[in-house]
């Protein structure tokens, strides 16, 4: 059929105006996911100082049992709050290292821990944090840990620089749980097979370098100069290309929860699951 001149004029109206609309719907529609997007987070929780095994007379493996998974709860309660402003879909876990006690650290240790090296890493361990994920797994969408190691986890008591640099009880650990999540695809991890740190990239601006700590010294007990120096130097490696770039970093080991900015960079340092130290009483207070 053909059409006539004022009908088919009339159809390139309408084809105008229907093009206009779809542009236009286009655009708002472009604007919604960038205000969409301006309102996702991230709940990025810090875990890491559990010293599994750990037995002083506050603290033993049932505690820190008890205590972890309390954490595990507390961190939906908050992402709870989040989500009534925010679109909170993911949760990024920092590991960072001394997830469990050791044996051998340090003289006399066999006399301050309530279980072997091997109960910490393949029963009590895996047990403990494999709960921690799956309760994390009951609210969000999808959870990444990003697992560096700690001192704790080193192996063979005063021999230990003899051992392969991948060879640490916390990657031990950590691997175990990488395997017990295999067949779950709203769960990753990342750990580094050789490396000290880690470096999470969560987006623009958003590099977290991680590490344990340990390699912080402090001056007079108190590692805030050591912060400062360690810091800049990884800063300027990584200017120089000679390792990551990062924007933040993250770490644990002196059981004392805190944040400072050095420069551009913000840093935090995650607390202790652990209660009455008495080392730290004595050599620390």
């Amino acid at each position: 059929m053909t059409l006539s001149k004022k009908d088919r004029e009339l159809a390139e109206l309408l084809a105008d105006v229907e093009s206009e609309k779809i542009q236009e719907l286009k655009e708002t529609n472009s604007r919604l996911l960038k205000r969409i997007d301006k309102l996702k987070e991230i709940c990025v929780p810090l875990l890491s100082d559990i010293q599994l095994a750990k037995q002083t007379e506050s603290y033993n493996t049932e505690v820190a049992e008890e205590r972890v998974l309390r954490y595990a709860e507390k961190i939906i309660k908050i992402a709870r709050i989040q989500k009534a402003t925010h679109i909170v879909k993911k949760c990024v876990v920092f590991a960072l290292g001394d997830i469990i006690e050791g044996e051998l650290i340090f003289p006399g240790q066999a006399h301050e821990i309530d279980s072997s090296l091997y109960r910490q890493v393949t029963v009590d361990g895996p047990r403990i944090l494999s709960r921690f994920f799956n309760t994390l797994l009951t609210e969000f969408e999808e959870v990444e840990c990003y697992w560096v190691i700690g001192n704790h986890g080193a192996l063979g008591g005063r021999s230990r620089k003899d051992y392969n640099p991948e060879t640490n009880a916390d990657r031990m650990l950590g691997k175990i749980l990488q395997t017990m999540f295999e067949g779950e695809k709203r769960m990753k991890f990342h750990i580094p097979d050789r490396s000290w740190y880690t470096v999470a990239d969560l987006g623009v601006k958003a590099k977290f370098l991680l590490f344990h700590g340990d390699n912080i010294r402090g001056t007079m007990g108190v590692p805030f100069y050591g912060y400062n120096k360690k810091i800049l130097g990884w800063k300027s490696l990584g200017s120089a290309g000679l390792m990551e770039q990062f924007t933040h970093a993250v770490c644990g080991h002196y059981h004392t929860p805190t944040h400072l900015y050095i420069n551009d960079i913000r840093v935090w340092v995650n607390g202790s699951t652990e209660s009455h130290n008495p080392y730290a009483q004595e050599q620390l207070a």
